[in-house]
């Protein structure tokens, strides 16, 4: 099973401990993480189900493709960590 892991800064809003889950796309791995943890969904998707722009994906250390329709391919081994992106200057 692929590994799902979120930012520290996460914590301070909600409980968001690694996990482990079936998956073969960033998309369908994510889903199975916020059908246990809802509240998530909202901190990491817009309303439109695309990554907020304050947010990075990276799978197996390398930053998802597509944003939109988070369809880069997983492995069972895979390792996906989800970060809020910082910006300025």
């Amino acid at each position: 099973m692929a590994r799902v892991s979120f930012t520290p800064h996460l914590a301070r809003f909600l409980d968001c401990p690694p996990v482990e889950v079936d998956g073969t796309t960033v998309r369908s791995a994510l889903e199975r993480v916020f059908a246990t943890n809802p509240r998530l969904r909202g901190y990491v998707l817009d309303e439109h189900a695309r990554l907020r722009p304050h947010v990075a994906v990276f799978v197996d250390g390398r930053p998802v493709s597509d944003r939109a329709r988070l369809d880069d391919a997983i492995e069972a081994r895979s390792e996906l960590y989800v970060l809020q992106a910082l910006s300025g200057g």
